[in-house]
């Protein structure tokens, strides 16, 4: 697919779903449809890179995912290290901004080191915003918002009458992006589940029965072509757009 295509969404999110079930049903461990998922993440980028989309937004560990059992979050965690030592050079090669959003405080440190270096390597890249979702619930960053918009009316730095959705946008961790144009949820669950509330208020939503480690380049493009023919009114009639 080509990247001059008309139509294009500006910024895809995705919640990656299915890692565990798909490793079930070929009767291994969960770790294995993780490990498989790094793979799909790895399409998923050349796909978006193809297409033209100026932001991707990978939803890869919720803040509900702490509650899951030690060795597999520890997994998870060293999962994460090994697909950031593979991928970074290949994404700065390919002029990709890689961010993290989320309670990164609750990461390990040798988890935040390699993301720091990382992140400062390939800040100065344009041709795509790559952002991970780690550690995040779309409610503890509204509510980050709120303590910080508070504290900025205590203190008398801010006004509250000037409070509008541009402070609000402003004091997200997605403060630098734009709204979300398409959400893709894998795996046939159809729930939002605490990613991205306020971001994608006017979110096309796409939902798949394609487990995450099935979902490929063809499965990205299809999300894109059914977005493509949808007619966003933003509350508008047809007939004003």
């Amino acid at each position: 697919m080509s990247n001059t295509t008309k139509n294009i969404p500006k910024h895809v999110a995705i919640i990656m779903d299915g890692n565990g079930r798909w490793a079930k049903g070929l009767g291994k461990k969960r770790v294995f449809g993780h490990r498989q998922g790094a793979v799909s993440v790895r399409k998923t980028i050349e796909a978006a890179m193809e297409t033209g989309v100026s932001c991707l937004t990978l939803y890869a560990f919720s803040s509900e995912n702490w509650n899951r059992p030690k060795l597999e979050v520890s997994m998870l965690m060293d999962l994460l290290m090994e697909f950031i030592l593979k991928e970074v050079d290949s994404i700065n090669e390919n002029g990709i901004k890689l961010s993290v959003i989320g309670e990164r405080s609750r990461l390990p440190d040798k988890v935040n080191k390699k993301l720091d270096q990382a992140i400062l390597s390939t800040k100065d890249n344009d041709k795509m915003t790559l952002t991970i979702a780690l550690s995040y619930g779309s409610r503890d960053e509204l509510i980050n918002v709120v303590k910080v918009v508070s504290e900025k009316v205590l203190k008398k730095e801010l006004n509250i009458t000037e409070i509008d959705e541009k402070i609000i946008n402003n004091h997200l961790y997605t403060f630098n992006l734009p709204n979300v144009d398409l959400l893709i949820r894998t795996s046939g669950e159809k729930r939002i589940s605490n990613f991205l509330l306020w971001q994608i208020a006017y979110a096309e939503l796409y939902f798949t029965d394609t487990l995450w480690p099935d979902f490929g380049k063809e499965d990205f493009f299809k999300a894109i072509e059914e977005y493509k023919n949808r007619e966003r009114r933003f509350g508008k009639t047809s007939e004003q757009i």
